[in-house]
């Protein structure tokens, strides 16, 4: 067999980390990792493939037996797996969720209008600093879950299903970076095939019948809810919808992969599933960033609204792996007939793209910087610290009032990418889609009970770095406790070691005047940003 790359080697080490709870009441009887090409064919799935291909998977799988009533994800929690059952029974229910706990609509206006001379107003929140906001997203029932997207199963009444051998389960939020939002335990001792996203990925791309049966899974289990639970399609009738679902196309997008390009004929409204879409348009002999849209994002109004557009207006481009789904041309027109009050929500969003691309084209500066915005990910933060070098001392009194709030020890470094007058630090920016929560063994590392808050519970850390090296922006450190693993410690690999914590900004939740960090600057320079019109409004060029 080929020497494994250093790629696929990360990746070993990664899904170590995801099974690193093994032996200590996780409920797995026994797991064969990396299986080889010849045992990966005993199941249908992989049957078409070569052992090169195999090969290539093979780091990202492994075979598990679960003994029964044992818990393979809870409501709200972020994993990068799915499960196909070989053997055995699973059953998913909702536990946690109250009935009134509101439901966020996927496909909703976009959060990208930018800040500056062109009117344009940031997205919710006006008025409010980012912790307040924060405590106004707080779940109306106090669940100490925050749900982030509609339900991936449509459950009976009773609120219970049953799945067995030959079904998939745990794609949709693995895929589209979602947290799960209904309860999976084995309600008999099973065997499960266990895929990781880039394997998940591979197989999805290169088996059109695989990808058939996610798409049919997705509409099954949760795109009817989605529509109906979004303005574009509330006020329709169910039986429309149902035909919709039908009829909808689901585009998965590789990073850099073009959607439109400007121009080129458009006969197709399209909706940012999972991901970022970067727009951009023709200036002289190049092409500048003008927007981009992220999870809730329509890309096609202006060209279909606006009669006598040639064409896309602007090229689109995944700037991530990137979900998404298509409605065409007809379908809109049937929509806006049977629905009219649609078209003015639609005009709304084209309205304020059009309104925002043109401030970036007017003012370069700001496609220069929505260009950064998407590379260094300040799209994706809902708390930035950033600091403003032309009024900061370096006095350091941010990093001392954060060490004497968390016991002696700062959750964050001042040090980070520079943006102008600003300072990026290394603080964690509460993301959208934290993929920090992905894998941790133990559910240490989790949505607080207030808005976007992700918290690190030191009882349940083991330090196995997972969610350090997962972090984009390195914001995660690991501390050590001065301690070393007993000899009986499990996982097994951890005995003799030392003992570590990883630790990472709370923004002090718990606390009702907000983050130390930005209390205790003297001269104001530290500032909490919640988007990135907010961040933009910092900027002194």
């Amino acid at each position: 067999m080929a020497e494994l790359s250093k790629t696929q080697i990360k990746r070993v080490e990664q899904h170590k980390d995801r099974w690193s709870s093994f032996g200590k009441g996780t409920g797995i009887l026994d797991i064969a990792e990396k299986p080889t090409p010849e045992v990966l064919r005993n199941y249908t799935l992989f049957r078409e493939f070569d052992d090169k291909f195999l090969e290539r998977l093979s780091p990202d799988i492994s075979i598990a037996r679960w003994k029964k009533n044992s818990m393979l994800f809870e409501e709200g929690s972020y994993i990068d797996v799915a499960f196909l059952i070989v053997a055995g029974e699973i059953q998913v229910s909702i536990e946690k969720q109250r009935e009134n706990t509101q439901q966020l609509p996927i496909f909703n206006r976009s959060r990208t209008m930018i800040a500056g001379s062109g009117g344009l107003k940031p997205p919710a929140q006006a008025g409010m600093t980012v912790f307040q906001g924060q405590i106004a997203k707080q779940p109306v029932d106090g669940s100490p879950i925050t749900y982030l997207a509609s339900v991936d199963f449509n459950l009976p009444s009773d609120g219970v299903m049953t799945l067995g051998p030959g079904e998939i389960f745990g794609e949709i939020g693995a895929l589209s970076g979602w947290p799960q939002s209904v309860t999976a335990k084995t309600s008999s001792e099973c065997e499960l095939v266990q895929i990781r996203v880039p394997a998940l990925r591979l197989l999805r791309k290169r088996s059109a019948s695989l990808k058939k049966l996610l798409d049919t899974l997705y509409r099954e289990r949760a795109l009817f809810s989605q529509l109906k639970n979004t303005p574009l399609f509330g006020g329709l009738p169910d039986s429309l919808l149902r035909s919709l679902v039908e009829r909808i196309e689901l585009v998965s997008c590789d990073p850099d992969e073009a959607i439109a390009n400007e121009g080129e004929p458009c006969d197709a409204l399209y909706l940012v599933r999972s991901g970022f879409v970067k727009m951009s348009q023709r200036v002289g002999e190049g092409n500048i960033v003008v927007s981009y849209l992220s999870k809730g994002g329509i890309l096609g109004d202006v060209e279909l609204l606006i009669e006598g557009t040639a064409g896309w207006v602007y090229t689109a481009n995944s700037k991530e792996y990137s979900e998404l789904a298509k409605l065409s041309r007809a379908d809109l027109k049937e929509i806006l007939s049977r629905n009219p009050g649609v078209e003015s929500v639609l005009w709304n969003s084209a309205v304020n793209r059009l309104k925002e691309s043109g401030y970036s084209r007017r003012v370069l500066r700001q496609s220069e910087f929505l260009d950064t915005a998407l590379g260094k990910g300040l799209v994706e933060g809902n708390s930035i610290l950033v600091i403003d070098l032309n009024v900061c001392t370096r006095c350091d009194d941010c990093v001392r009032g954060c060490a004497d709030t968390h016991g002696g020890i700062p959750r964050f470094v001042r040090e980070g990418d520079k943006i102008a007058n600003l300072l990026v630090t290394r603080a964690c920016y509460h993301c959208e889609d934290p993929v920090c929560l992905v894998g941790c063994p133990t559910g240490a590392i989790r949505r607080a009970d207030v808005g976007d808050v992700v918290e690190i519970d030191d009882k349940l850390c083991i330090g196995c770095h997972t969610c350090a090296n997962n972090c984009p922006y390195d914001a995660i450190t690991m501390l050590s406790t001065g301690e070393t693993w007993p000899a009986d410690a499990i996982p097994e690999g951890f005995r003799g070691k030392e003992k570590e914590l990883a630790s990472k900004c709370d923004l002090c939740y718990t606390d009702p005047a907000g983050p130390a960090c930005v209390r205790s600057c003297p001269h104001g320079c530290a500032t909490r940003v919640g988007n990135v019109a907010e961040f933009r409004s910092l900027l002194r060029e």
